[in-house]
């Protein structure tokens, strides 16, 4: 049961056919004391219609093997990892145990004559190949060097290496008459695919790995799905219509069993290695037709809330069929039919959502429900009848001494209650727990499909500082010991940011840390803006930057709403308290004239409750501080006014463009500190003091052909097609020819442009005026640039250099010195703690603005400076 696994969870058993290859007289010396037994080497394979084409047999020279007896009286010669599987199949006279008769080594049995099935040849041998493995079939390989490049580039080392041969004792006619024989053409490939694949890749040897999985993957799935038979009795058939037919002849001959191991190494809970078992067993037939249909259909109604869960789902539903359900150990419910049985826990637990819709009538409001309840339902009175009252609508009201009424209330709870709108589990079971829940609802309400489940929400595991919490190598933390590290809604929000996917989240200490700094940053920011509420603008909140905050909180508000709804709690974090604190600093640092106090009281509480979710201790001190006379988990959920896009666009423009200042300004300073070829080196260069921003009206002409050529592909292919359909679109147009150095350039940025804001980035004008927004905001912009001046200007009068760099959307901005005189400004205050300072003194400058430059270059100077010249 998966419950019981270490790892290997959702691993099912993997079926071969075990080809029994007889040893023949005279047996090798180490296997004369069982010449009275018929002996086998058994190989395990997937592929039993090419048996056909047997030229030999692999075993490792190296590898530990075991004689076993089996209850048919015959000997067979594997790994014991093998013998171990079959124990609990069948093959020998004690479940669990094999009849041990002899150790041997891969050396022991080389060279041993063989008597294959299907195979043309008379005999066979066993001969050497280094690269079996002990963790996969029996350690005894058959070998098809028509088909198996592995099989054809080991018998070809053999063949090529006298040394080799004589290292393990193979005599040349073990091995040099033998020939690939054809036994499926492969379309494309040919009847020896094998070799034309070995030739293709031009593989050296056994020991090329990589190109031999190369080489397997071109020629296993094709040969497989698309191969035909070239003979035997299947002759001219396609491979895949017969591997079944070719191995119930083999087994109805004795030629070979059916054999079965784990598809990959399972671990149980107690360290042991797993096998596949035939036990004695209930299953629920998962496969069969009408009940996955219907499952099916439920699943088309499930919420999953990421398409790979989804995508999951579908795959488990259609491979699943019959599945064991119950056990004989542990805890558990037991099997009605069957007691000796429980049923195992993956399988149990399906519906028990429906008994928690009237768990209050029958617990009392308590866990146990021992003390009784207020209606004296006592458990011998919850008969099926009754079960199927409550549950089914068209059931007939039972004969049950529980008083009518009561039955009626306990009905119409679960009538209200079901569907279950969602169900919340781990990745690991939507292969089993989660798969069955879909099932199990499906057969208690076939007839009622809306009772079928409405979401399923699947989340990844967590990993702590990027790797997996283990106990074994001190990787884990405790709740107890998280809340008391970080506290709860520290933990929380680290939690919520560790991830939204099915992929595994990442609890990253320094992540939490950082989380619990932000959460008091903000408690401390909301004490002293209520503290000096005084001080904020009132008035009508209706500036630019007051408009574009308030639509950036009703945005807000919409996405994180949206975010919660769809259970992405990191994107509701990013958009409920990142990117809305960092709506708060823009607004901050924008408002020259003040914040307006509505506006951040609004903000206070929209924050509030936008974290409350995942903060809530945060929130609610939060919504206290604010003079609230009820908890926040009363409020409702804040309503989102108007939002105007294009303000918002236009402060999102305003915010890229300083930053694309900024970084022209850094550049521009890196050229002058740059010495000339032969000059002696800048001490430091002397920073610019005037700037001029350069607004484009149109895009050149050039441009705008680029942009509008994209925008029509886009739409005709409903998405924008690669570079190489754009670049000889763009190539045909004539009035391109002279820039088509420049033409692709500029389209991979308008790509770039467009998957981060849409097709609106082939437009050829803004939404707003750029020559507005940045007037507006030239104080802003001259601060954030350290220029004593800053002046806008169309491109018009621009240079041709220009006009070239500048386009709608994309100001440019130059820089210069502006001449100056300085002044040593001398404070007579004695015992003040501030000195001289060294002012630029410029043409058409007055008092306020040598006032406020002092004051800016003295920032630790407080309250009025008053200078007297």
């Amino acid at each position: 049961m998966d419950h019981d696994r270490s790892s290997g969870e959702g691993v099912g058993p993997q079926e071969y056919t075990l080809i029994k290859m007889k040893v023949q007289e005279p047996y090798p010396e180490k296997l004369k004391s069982l010449s009275k037994y018929p002996i086998f080497l058994v190989a395990a394979t997937l592929r039993p219609e090419t048996m056909y084409g047997q030229t030999n047999c692999w075993v490792r020279p190296d590898m530990k093997y075991i004689a076993t007896l089996t209850k048919d009286g015959e000997v067979l010669i594997s790994t014991e990892r093998a013998a171990r599987n079959m124990a609990y199949q069948g093959f020998f006279e004690k479940d669990g145990q094999f009849n041990l008769k002899l150790h041997l080594t891969g050396q022991d049995i080389l060279g041993a004559g063989l008597t294959a099935p299907l195979t043309s040849l008379k005999t066979i041998y066993a001969l050497p190949m280094l690269t079996i493995k002990e963790d996969k079939g029996t350690g005894v390989v058959t070998s098809v060097p028509s088909d198996s490049p592995d099989d054809y580039a080991a018998l070809q080392d053999l063949k090529k290496k006298q040394p080799l041969r004589e290292k393990y004792g193979i005599k040349d006619e073990m091995v040099l008459p033998f020939e690939p024989i054809a036994i499926i053409d492969v379309p494309e490939i040919g009847t020896l695919s094998a070799v034309a694949v070995y030739n293709e890749f031009k593989i050296q040897s056994q020991n090329d790995t990589e190109k031999l999985l190369a080489a397997k993957a071109k020629v296993y799935l094709k040969g497989f799905y698309d191969g035909v038979m070239l003979d035997g009795e299947f002759k001219g058939k396609k491979v895949q219509d017969i591997k079944k037919l070719v191995q119930k002849k083999l087994v109805d001959s004795k030629e070979a069993f059916i054999y079965m191991e784990p598809e990959k190494l399972i671990m149980s809970r107690s360290g042991e290695e797993c096998v596949v078992a035939h036990c004695d067993q209930w299953y629920l037939n998962y496969g069969e037709e009408k009940w996955q249909a219907q499952a099916l259909k439920a699943l088309e109604g499930v919420n999953t809330f990421h398409d790979e869960v989804r995508n999951n789902f579908q795959t488990t539903l259609n491979w699943l069929h019959e599945y064991a359900c119950s056990r004989t150990y542990g805890l558990g419910t037991k099997l009605p039919w069957d007691e000796q049985w429980l049923i195992e826990s993956l399988s149990d637990s399906t519906i028990y959502m429906a008994y928690y819709t009237i768990a209050h009538f029958l617990q009392g409001g308590t866990f146990t429900g021992k003390d009784g309840n207020k209606y004296n339902i006592k458990p011998e009175q919850m008969t099926p009848e009754v079960w199927d009252y409550i549950f089914f609508k068209k059931a007939k009201k039972p004969k049950s001494t529980i008083p009518t009424g009561t039955l009626d209330a306990m009905k119409k709870e679960f009538e209200f209650w079901y569907p279950m709108d969602l169900r919340c589990s781990g990745k690991d079971l939507i292969q089993n727990h989660l798969t069955y829940l879909i099932y199990i609802h499906c057969a208690m309400w076939a007839d009622d499909e809306s009772k079928w489940p409405k979401g399923i929400r699947a989340n990844g595991h967590l990993l702590l500082n990027s790797a997996k919490m283990s106990k074994s190598e001190g990787n884990f933390l405790t709740l107890a010991e998280a809340v008391q590290k970080f506290s709860a809604d520290g933990m929380r929000l680290c939690l919520a940011d560790s991830g939204d996917s099915v992929e595994d989240a990442n609890f990253v200490e320094s992540t939490a840390d950082a989380g619990i700094l932000r959460l008091y940053a903000f408690i401390e920011w909301v004490k002293e803006v209520l503290a000096n509420k005084s001080t904020l603008r009132t008035g009508k909140a209706d500036t630019f930057n007051d408009q574009v905050f308030s639509s950036e909180l009703n945005l807000k508000i919409q996405e994180t709403k949206e975010n919660y709804q769809n259970m992405l709690f990191k994107e509701a974090l990013r958009t409920g308290f990142f990117e809305l604190q960092a709506a708060r600093d823009k607004y901050r640092e924008l408002s020259s004239d003040g914040m307006h106090a509505d506006l951040i009281i609004r903000f206070i509480e929209v924050q509030a409750l936008l974290l409350s979710p995942i903060c809530p201790h945060v929130a609610e001190h939060v919504w206290q501080l604010l003079g609230k006379t009820s908890s926040i988990v009363k409020a409702n959920w804040p309503e989102a006014g108007e939002v105007n896009l294009t303000k918002v666009k236009a402060s999102i423009y305003l915010m890229d463009t300083a930053h694309a200042f900024r970084l022209h300004l850094k550049s521009y300073m890196h050229q002058l500190q740059k010495p000339r070829k032969g000059a002696d080196p800048v001490e430091k260069a002397e920073k610019p003091t005037k700037g001029v921003v350069w607004v484009a009206k149109t895009f050149p002409p050039w441009q705008s052909a680029v942009l509008t050529t994209m925008k029509k592909l886009h739409n005709e292919h409903k998405g924008l097609p690669d570079n190489k359909v754009v670049s000889s679109t763009l190539g045909a147009l004539p009035e391109l020819k002279k820039y088509m150095k420049r033409v692709m350039p500029f389209a991979q940025a308008a790509r770039e442009k467009m998957e981060k804001i849409g097709v609106e980035a082939f437009d050829l004008t803004l939404d707003f005026s750029e020559q507005e927004v940045i007037t507006t905001h030239q104080v802003y912009l001259a601060s954030t640039l350290e220029l004593e001046n800053l002046e806008v200007q169309y491109t018009d009068s621009a240079p041709d250099k220009i006009k070239e760099d500048c386009c709608p959307g994309q100001p440019f901005i130059t820089f210069s010195t502006e001449p100056y005189v300085t002044v040593k400004a001398i404070n007579p205050v004695p015992a003040s703690g501030f000195y001289t300072e060294h002012l630029k003194i410029m043409h058409g400058d007055n008092v306020s603005k040598l006032a406020a430059r002092l004051a800016k270059s003295c920032r630790a100077v407080k309250g009025l400076l008053v200078v007297n010249i």
